[in-house]
């Protein structure tokens, strides 16, 4: 409840147009953040955990399926859920992130090019 209320204010906010969370995102039963944040999601984007995954395999091998990291569109706003690593993060964010973040979010119509 605590995540998805802290969530839940940052996407009533104007002047966020996408949030980022790190941590809960594997196995274990402490990982609690695609439960708490889902069902805030409008719309999934399943290709963003396809493709974190398969970036994944070659820095932490077949253990990367185990991650829940995701990605939607919550209240018009884009919502990722990446896991706690330091290298898992810089990851998504040089990899997928960083280089589609501002196309993503003109998508949703929060900024004009």
């Amino acid at each position: 409840p605590a995540i998805r209320k802290a969530v839940r204010a940052l996407l009533k906010r104007a002047d966020v147009d996408a949030v980022l969370v790190t941590g809960g995102t594997g196995v274990a039963p402490r990982d609690v953040t695609p439960e708490a944040l889902a069902p805030l999601f409008t719309r999934e984007l399943p290709g963003f955990g396809e493709l974190f995954r398969a970036k994944s395999v070659a820095q932490i091998g077949a253990a990367a399926w185990l991650s829940r990291a995701s990605a939607g569109v919550a209240a018009g706003r884009l919502l990722v859920m990446l896991p706690g690593s330091t290298p898992a993060v810089e990851l998504a964010l040089e990899s997928l992130l960083l280089p589609e973040l501002a196309h993503a979010v003109r998508l949703l119509g929060r900024f004009q090019p």
